[in-house]
């Protein structure tokens, strides 16, 4: 009996031992797909812009005085030629009256000593008097001459002074601050202008491009040269400084000759016309740069993580695992990149759910045709 007790005893216990459950794997995670379509595109890009007049001309005054009248006032429209200041003429008046009574008298010398030539012409042919003195004569005679010369020279310079004191605009456009007021002593050494005259009936916008966005520039038009390649770059838009787009395109003309050293920018600039006005010189602004993109591939955002300042995308491989591949981004379209490469057109590319995948990972792809549809045509 004690033998049989013991043996139910020590199988009781033996199926009371622990258990080992066997672990079950959990399934894959069930995450959207969709192909990278393509498509063209047109990206815009914006870079910071000053605003100047085509021509922006500092008013200084030619000759010393006091200034006598201002004939204009700030922010005023002037035509070319219209007054703008008045020097005080006095001292330029006599000047000249001085210069004229010069050349008077020296007019009287020329012709006194003309007489003396004439005199004494006939008495050297009669030897009457020696060679001599009518050499004397005619040498006296070029003197008076040269001597009116001078003194018309004079005569110019006074009437050139005097026409200085009226300080006339030299283009038509709009006045900027007048630094000297009514009664100022003003003087071609003064530091400062008297006022600056822009003629904004058109504007040129200047904006720099970066190596990188200057090369990409250059990529997307045909053409031998610069020059010709500038032929063919569209308008462009100018954002104002409240963010309101200018109602009229600009073309862009002219792309400086060298980088910046400093900056590693180049200096691009864009001519707006401005009839009404609107724009002065000294404005800011953004310039709105449009880039075409044919067959471009297209990627949602939302379907990317990024790190590392790269951006990833997950792409469905074999066996349903996922491969986490960079892409080089050439622009953004609403919410969508444009990628240059990477990835290729019909690639299946993981749409959400990125935070819970690493490399190699296994996933139920959930195809999204609907939403490969409106990536393309996004």
């Amino acid at each position: 009996m004690k033998i049989i007790l013991a043996a139910i005893i020590a199988i009781s216990l033996f199926s009371c031992g622990p258990k080992q459950q066997a672990q079950q794997a959990p399934p894959p995670p069930a995450l959207p797909v969709a192909a990278v379509t393509t498509g063209n595109q047109t990206t815009y890009q914006e870079y910071p812009a000053s605003i100047e007049g085509t021509v922006n001309v500092e008013v200084r005054p030619q000759v010393s005085g006091t200034l006598d009248k201002v004939f204009v006032d700030e922010g005023a429209f002037v035509a070319a030629g219209s007054p703008i200041f008045k020097i005080n003429d006095q001292p330029y008046r006599a000047a000249l009256n001085n210069a004229l009574a010069s050349l008077h008298a020296a007019e009287a010398a020329q012709g006194n000593a003309q007489i003396e030539v004439d005199k004494l012409t006939p008495l050297v042919a009669n030897k009457v008097v020696s060679e001599y003195q009518l050499k004397t004569a005619k040498a006296a005679y070029q003197v008076a001459k040269a001597n009116i010369e001078s003194a018309k020279a004079n005569v110019a310079t006074a009437q050139i002074n005097l026409g200085y004191t009226l300080i006339k605009a030299p283009v038509s456009g709009y006045i900027g601050r007048l630094l000297k007021k009514q009664g100022s002593l003003v003087s071609p050494q003064d530091v400062e202008a008297l006022t600056q005259l822009s003629d904004v009936h058109d504007v040129h916008v200047y904006f720099s491009l970066g190596e990188k966005d200057f090369v990409n520039f250059k990529e997307q038009y045909p053409g031998e040269t610069l020059k010709d390649k500038l032929k063919r770059v569209p308008s462009v838009g100018l954002l104002l400084a409240d963010g309101t787009e200018y109602n009229k395109q600009g073309k862009i003309d002219v792309i400086d000759g060298q980088f910046d050293k400093n900056t590693g920018a180049i200096t691009v600039r864009a001519t707006f016309a401005n009839p009404n006005g609107l724009l002065r010189s000294g404005n800011t602004g953004k310039v709105r740069l449009s880039m075409e993109h044919t067959n471009a591939l297209i990627v949602p955002q939302s379907a990317t993580v990024e790190m590392q300042d790269k951006v990833f995308v997950y792409a469905l491989a074999d066996s349903n695992k996922v491969k986490k591949l960079p892409i080089t981004i050439i622009g953004t379209s609403g919410e969508n990149y444009l990628v240059k490469d990477g990835i290729k057109a019909g690639d299946q590319i993981v749409l959400s759910g990125m935070d819970k995948l690493q490399e190699g990972s296994v996933i139920a792809p959930q195809k999204q045709a609907d939403k490969a549809v409106a990536v393309a045509k996004n």
